[in-house]
């Protein structure tokens, strides 16, 4: 047993054995919400005019090196290779969110206006984090794309992973308990509710880099508590996935998917034994 007294040497000993090429995580989580702040400045009731909105971009590529230099050595490329690589795809971010955020107004009764979805929508926030996240994976980052998927999942409930591939038109509806694996391919136009996994038949190492995860095309909705297991799965276009669904196979597109389960009700005045749940 360690006393005390020798912790702080053992510590120390402790530190320069963990990797040093590794991304302020403080630094990373800073970073994506003024990226995000950038993007959509009534989000912080920030002012906004061209100047300013240069000067921020500015500040962003410093922030990002910065960033990216203790990396440096593990980089397939250079830090500001990467930091000019990443902006230039911004823009395209931008417009495939307000895509995003429209298919929400337009889906969801509740939504009044692009501007709601944007400043408080979860679902929203994690669709956002993950685009930004998913750009830096394929610029094969190490540690930062999972550093800022992870702060969205702590702050929405929504785990994606940053290697997944979502298309345009993205829909997450209250969003709690989501779950969407590496290898996942998400096709467009597709709407998905809380508690629904997109997950991997079995968790063994020996699957890294294969696809383990299924394969959703376009026009689908899962309803919630839905559970889409497989690398080989295939879920066709155009079909509705029912909620509490458990699927580990492929099923053709215009498919129907649903768990039939059977709901009595009776008069609890004439029954004579006690309902006592236990939770």
């Amino acid at each position: 047993m360690i006393s005390i007294e020798k912790f702080p040497e053992y510590l120390f000993n402790e530190y320069n054995n963990f990797k040093k090429e590794v991304p302020s995580m403080i630094k990373a989580h800073q970073f994506i919400d003024n990226l995000i702040y950038f993007l959509f400045p009534f989000k912080a009731d920030k002012k906004c005019n061209i100047p300013l909105i240069e000067l921020n971009l500015a500040q962003l590529q410093i922030d990002l090196r910065d960033i990216l230099t203790p990396m440096e050595p593990v980089l397939k490329d250079s830090v500001s290779g990467i930091t000019a690589k990443f902006f230039s795809r911004v823009p395209v971010i931008y417009e495939s969110l307000i895509k995003d955020a429209r298919l929400f107004v337009d889906f969801d009764p509740a939504a009044r206006a692009v501007e709601s979805v944007i400043l408080y929508y979860p679902g929203f926030y994690a669709i956002a984090v993950y685009r930004l996240a998913h750009e830096l994976f394929k610029l094969k980052i190490p540690y930062l794309p999972r550093m800022i998927a992870e702060y969205a999942h702590s702050k929405t409930g929504i785990d994606i992973h940053p290697g997944a591939e979502i298309g345009d038109h993205f829909f997450i509806d209250h969003g709690t308990g989501i779950v969407i694996g590496e290898t996942t391919i998400v096709g467009n136009n597709v709407k998905i509710y809380q508690g629904v996994t997109l997950g991997a038949m079995s968790v063994d190492k020996s699957m890294q880099g294969k696809k383990r995860h299924p394969t959703i095309e376009d026009n689908v909705i899962i309803y919630s508590g839905s559970t889409i297991l497989g690398g080989d799965t295939v879920v066709g276009h155009d079909t509705v996935v029912g909620g509490n669904v458990w699927l580990t196979r492929s099923v053709p597109p215009y498919s129907v998917v649903y768990h039939e389960s059977k709901v009595v009700i009776r008069d609890s005045k004439n029954y004579k034994e006690p309902i006592n749940f236990v939770i």
